[in-house]
């Protein structure tokens, strides 16, 4: 082989790598949704606080699945759903401050695990209502782990 081959050859190799770190980088983004994640224990339980909240605050199912498995977007039902659930599971105290041991306590250990790990930065939740503080949760824990960020 040349020595214009072997460069050639190694070049490619380089773009190859390249391309598959690419490739698992966008992948690790990927939202995990199988058989075992969510688990179906959860998804039972957040089925009816689901039905509640969509029908107080007039959500879209689009506008749901879109924050949680797609891109975050601010929508005004979006974020008073999100109230809604900490509401319903009495995460909140009087002052609607979200409580996140309560939150914590309440899960099975291995979501539990991921919730403490998602919620590492997102401790002083920023807005002037109570939706947009439960907004900017769902936000920052999406952004810390987007693939096991899950919006019942």
């Amino acid at each position: 082989m040349t020595l214009i081959g072997t460069k050639i050859t190694l070049g490619m190799y380089a773009i190859l790598i390249v391309f598959a770190m690419l490739a698992t980088a966008a992948n690790a983004q990927t939202p995990r949704r199988d058989a075992e994640y969510p688990p179906q224990a959860f998804l039972k339980m957040a089925k009816h606080l689901h039905e509640i909240c969509v029908g107080k605050t007039g959500v879209t199912e689009e506008a749901i699945k879109e924050f949680s498995d797609g891109e975050i977007h601010e929508d005004e039902a979006l974020k008073c759903y999100m109230n809604c659930l900490f509401h319903e599971i009495e995460a909140v105290d009087e002052n609607g401050d979200v409580h996140l041991e309560k939150l914590f306590d309440m899960l099975p250990t291995k979501l539990r695990t991921l919730l403490v790990e998602m919620s590492k930065d997102c401790k002083h939740p920023e807005g002037d209502t109570l939706c947009q503080k439960a907004w900017w949760f769902h936000q920052c824990w999406k952004k810390a782990d987007p693939v096991h960020y899950y919006l019942p």
